[in-house]
């Protein structure tokens, strides 16, 4: 079994789960994972996990986003998105100068309602399927925030397009912005087009087509500690190693170098991750211990 992360150019018409199935059987294991659900219709990053690294998936689920998108004015649909059927259509004929000034309001934490397409879980189902079953219901607003909303073009007229670089928290719908940025300006909007250019610092310049992952599967793997690499590192030394693969908790004294608030890579004398771990108030803890217990430093 191999473990370590694929970043994977994701093709428009296929879901996340569509690509986790192929690099099963392009890697010819199970132990498959990603970290983060791309829209079958949205393109690029997806960030895919193998064997021990799909317990490391929540600390790249967690980190930030970027996005470019098509925001259509004057035009709603059930989905939010170009994928769903139209509720409302009505010329919206906003300027690029109105458009600006509207995003602003969208920048910083702010609370936003998922929509009923999305994977959370109300009631102990995804709102998705309550979706398919033609079910509408209540959900609680969500604290994300937006690090940058920008309009990078833009085409006038009775229905208005705006094309916008999303720089955003996990968990922020990029779908639901654009309805809102259009009610925001007094009528209907849905995102026509999506693309996630980053997941923390890997960036679509680094993703790879499935067919090239497939054609190459060996060098389109990263290895566990390139995969967390967004983690602040600690080196550890040889008696620290071993006790770092036993799952032992630190004290912060007991570590040489100055933390910051974590969660933190510990990587021994050979450049191998050991593990990921969080602070335990003055401490430490394991959060995943990827080294084998019995495995030499």
């Amino acid at each position: 079994m191999r473990d370590g992360l694929v970043v994977v150019d994701k093709p428009p018409g296929c879901t996340s789960h569509d690509v986790v199935a192929r690099l099963r059987h392009v890697y010819g294991q199970r132990r498959v994972g990603h970290a983060g659900t791309l829209d079958p219709d949205a393109t690029g990053v997806l960030l895919v996990g193998l064997g021990r690294v799909t317990r490391l998936l929540r600390f790249l689920a967690d980190t930030g986003k970027a996005y470019r998108g098509d925001v259509m004015f004057g035009v709603a649909t059930t989905t939010l998105d170009a994928a769903g059927d139209v509720l409302d259509r009505r010329p919206l004929p906003v300027t690029r100068d109105e458009v600006e000034v509207a995003t602003r309001r969208f920048i910083g934490p702010i609370q936003q309602i998922p929509p009923m397409v999305s994977a959370v879980k109300v009631g102990g189902r995804r709102l998705h399927d309550l979706a398919r079953e033609g079910e509408t219901v209540e959900r609680a607003p969500r604290p994300v925030r937006v690090d940058r909303f920008d309009i990078e073009a833009f085409q006038p007229g009775p229905y208005p397009v705006a094309t916008v670089l999303v720089e955003c928290s996990s968990g922020t719908y990029v779908r639901s912005l654009a309805a809102d940025l259009g009610a925001a300006l007094g009528g209907p909007a849905h995102l026509a087009r999506l693309r996630r250019l980053r997941v923390g610092s890997f960036t679509v310049d680094e993703a790879r087509p499935l067919d090239t992952v497939a054609d190459d599967p060996d060098t389109a793997l990263l290895s566990p500690l390139v995969a967390m690499r967004d983690l602040e590192p600690i080196d550890v030394n040889e008696e620290q190693a071993r006790a770092v693969r036993h799952g032992v908790t630190f004290p912060c004294s007991a570590l040489e170098e100055p933390l910051g608030p974590g969660p933190f890579a510990l990587i021994d004398a050979g450049g191998e991750l050991l593990a990921v771990y969080e602070r335990r108030n003055a401490g430490i803890k394991p959060a995943v211990v990827v080294a084998k217990p019995g495995a030499e430093v």
